[in-house]
Parts: structure tokens; C-alpha cells; sequence
């Protein structure tokens, strides 16, 4: 019987990056960058590849990517059979550094009028430091706006680790990672908080930045779907306590801070960010809807710190039905992502043994009741999170390695 890796290797393999929380609060600097993990560079000599992308379906159907090329240019390319990509095509990001590595990367969204915006992180000269910018097009995609920056708040501090998204009004919304309070208050303030900010225009005017929440964790995505009312709900990593890393839940349209659920309940205590945000996706309809969530953590099981992906369905509130929390069928399971089409409900993650890793799924046809496991791709070499994304039809996983993106289609 092969004897199962410590608790030490385990976080490593699952790709937790430990910092020194109690430093880190004290100043900018400190706080963690957001790196690539589990495939690390153990097959490069230079630096590594930015793999991070960014995808979402067109109202035609069509797949679009956003990325990184080899020149550290931002680029897109589309699929039109899900099987193979059109040539990049160059975006000019005005001369900006991008993060694109990791829990950060450019992300994409379609309006309902025509409008196309891309979103991704600048860093700036202070480490760990950046602003968010966007590019808006309004003609579909067949042209961009130079890049500009979406919050008010221009300290050199952190604005990072955002998501965007429409609800079903047309409005769109910027969510992200900030420590403005952080800055504020001093050593004392745990974490960073969310942000957001709402545009009624598709990105041509933003209204003011609002807090959504203090103490989030400080490098981990956060998760955005839309509700059974077409208004956004949020899952994202949260500092309860002084050091209890589980997930908070919101509903982003309302306006009052920190009027948010707890969704999770490991109770891991830990003064580090592990670098894996969760994900989220409808369950239902209403009035009977609720929510598909994954997440990663380490809790107490007869004892002893079992580290896991785990997933569960939560109440229209947020709140976990607890018969329904379960781990992942995969010790080395890591960043894992959801999404639901009725019934049907795709987990896919990555998994990293040795030299290989695999792209893993998780089909249930009846809700979340039963899963039936699949295996969909290896790799070798530096590789990026799996991205899942459905629409009224298809579901899609766009899984970038060293060699190419490669688009699987999920099937039941």
C-alpha cells in the first residue's frame, strides 16, 4: 500500500502558498503574489510561460479565449466548432505589464448590446501591487477602446484578483481584491476586503467603487454567477476570526457591506492564502434554486487535517446543505471549477502526480445527487487552470498547456 503524502506535501501538491499572514497585514509588500502551482517549472530553464486565461461563449456560439502569447502580448482567438482556434489576434494593451499566471488572470464578458470587455490586472512598480484595466469594444468584439482603469481608487496598493460579469439587467460589474482599508487602519486589519464597482453602459462610465466585504482572504478568485432573479451572487475566500480560512457568500446587488453568509465550514486555521479560489454555478429554479459551490481546504475528519476539494449545494442564500458537502473522488485534486446546465452539473479540476498532470471531471445527471468520474486529458509540463464554461447548450472546458489550448467538450 503506498503511504499517503504528509499533510506538508499535500499542501504543496494542492498548491497552497504559505505566507506570513502576521507580517504580511503589516505592509503592502508582504502580502503573496499570485503564482502557477503544482506545475511549477520543473520542465523550463527560463521563465515561465504566462498560461492564464480567460474565456466565455459569444451570443453567436462562438468560444472566445483571451491570454498571453509567447511575447507577453494580450491576444484573443475564437472557436467556432470547439475544436480548433482561429490565428491570435494582437490587442493592444497600451504597453501595460498583465498578470496572467495563476488565480489572476485577463478574463472576458459579452453585454447584451453588442459590447465586448476584457479585463486584467497591471501590476505596479511596489510588489504586489496593481490596478485593474479594460478594454470595451461595442461593436462585438471587431474593435477595442485602449485600456483604461475601472475603480477610483488609484493608490499603488493592491487592485487585484478581479472577475466581471453581467447580470441579467445589462449591468456589468467589477469585483475584486483591495486593501485600501488595509492601508488605512494599519497592522490591525485582517486581509484585504472585496470591492466592486457597476456600469449601467458596458463599461463607458462606472459608478463609484463600494466595499462588499472586509477580511476576504487576499489572493484567491473570487466566484461570480448570476441568481434565479438574474442578480450576481459572489463566493470568495474569507478571513473569519483572526485566521479560520472558509468561504463568504453575497448576493453583489446589494449595496450595504459585509451583509454576507457563511458558505463554508472547515474551519481551517491558517495564517497563510492557499491560492485557490472556489467556484459556483445555479442550481434550479426558482423558487426552489440554490447553488453548486467548490472549494479547497483542510479540515478535521476523526482527527486528523484531511486537505480536499470538496463540493456541496447551497441554499438560495448561501447557507451549505450539509448533507451534501462531500470531497472530490481525488486526494490530489486542485482548482477545481463548476458550472450546471439544469440537471446537469461538470466539475473538472486538475490533478498533479510526478511529471503528469491530469484534466479530471465529475458528471452528475441528476443535480449533484451522484457523479460518475472521467478522465479527460494528461499533460506534461507547465499547464493552466482548467476554465468551464457553459451556455444554454454546451458545456466547455479550455484547458492551456505549454502546447496548445485545448477545448474538451463535456458530454453525459
Amino acid at each position: 500500500m503506498t503511504k499517503p503524502p504528509s499533510l506538508f506535501k499535500r499542501l504543496l501538491l494542492a498548491g497552497v502558498f504559505l505566507i506570513g499572514c502576521a507580517n504580511a497585514m503589516a505592509q503592502e509588500a508582504a502580502a503573496p503574489a499570485p503564482v502557477a502551482t503544482g506545475m511549477a517549472s520543473h520542465t523550463s530553464h527560463g521563465p515561465r510561460a504566462q498560461l492564464a486565461t480567460g474565456i466565455a461563449f459569444a451570443p453567436d456560439g462562438s468560444l472566445w479565449m483571451v491570454g498571453m502569447d509567447a511575447k507577453q502580448q494580450l491576444y484573443t482567438s475564437q472557436s467556432t466548432d470547439l475544436a480548433s482556434w482561429s490565428a491570435p489576434r494582437i490587442l493592444d494593451s497600451g504597453g501595460d505589464a498583465i498578470s496572467a499566471d495563476g488565480e489572476n488572470r485577463p478574463k472576458l464578458a459579452f453585454g447584451p448590446k453588442g459590447q465586448v470587455v476584457i479585463s486584467y490586472t497591471r501590476p505596479l512598480e511596489k510588489p504586489y501591487t496593481g490596478w485593474i484595466r479594460m478594454l470595451r469594444s461595442t461593436d462585438g468584439g471587431a474593435t477595442f477602446s485602449p485600456p483604461f482603469t475601472v475603480h477610483q481608487d488609484r493608490q499603488e496598493i493592491t487592485h487585484r484578483f478581479e472577475s466581471i460579469a453581467f447580470d441579467a439587467s445589462g449591468a456589468l460589474h467589477t469585483v475584486w481584491i483591495d486593501k485600501r482599508d488595509m492601508q488605512a487602519v494599519g497592522k490591525s486589519y485582517v486581509g484585504a476586503a472585496i470591492y466592486q464597482n457597476r456600469s449601467l453602459d458596458g463599461g463607458l462610465t462606472f459608478g463609484p467603487d463600494s466595499k462588499v466585504a472586509d477580511h476576504s482572504c487576499e489572493c484567491c478568485r473570487i466566484a461570480l454567477t448570476q441568481g434565479p432573479d438574474g442578480q450576481l451572487r459572489g463566493l470568495w475566500r474569507h478571513v473569519f476570526g483572526t485566521s479560520t480560512r472558509d468561504h463568504a457568500f453575497a448576493n453583489l446587488s446589494d449595496a450595504t457591506p459585509n451583509r454576507f453568509k457563511r458558505a463554508t465550514f472547515d474551519e481551517w486555521q491558517i495564517q497563510a492564502c492557499p491560492h485557490q479560489g472556489p467556484g459556483l454555478a445555479l442550481a434550479g429554479t426558482a423558487p426552489h434554486a440554490g447553488y453548486h459551490a467548490v472549494w479547497f481546504g483542510i479540515r478535521k475528519e476523526k482527527g486528523v487535517d484531511v486537505a480536499a476539494v470538496r463540493y456541496a449545494r447551497l441554499a438560495q442564500d448561501g447557507q451549505p446543505v450539509a448533507s451534501t458537502v462531500r470531497a472530490l473522488p481525488d486526494p490530489q485534486a486542485e482548482h477545481a471549477d463548476v458550472v450546471a446546465m439544469g440537471d446537469k452539473v461538470a466539475i473538472v479540476w486538475r490533478s498533479f502526480q510526478g511529471h503528469e498532470t491530469s484534466l479530471k471531471a465529475w458528471l452528475s445527471q441528476d443535480g449533484g445527487k451522484t457523479f460518475e468520474s472521467r478522465l479527460l486529458a494528461t499533460a506534461l509540463g507547465n499547464n493552466d487552470h482548467p476554465r468551464l464554461i457553459a451556455n444554454e447548450s454546451r458545456m466547455v472546458v479550455v484547458w492551456r498547456t505549454e502546447e496548445k489550448a485545448e477545448i474538451h467538450e463535456i458530454t453525459f
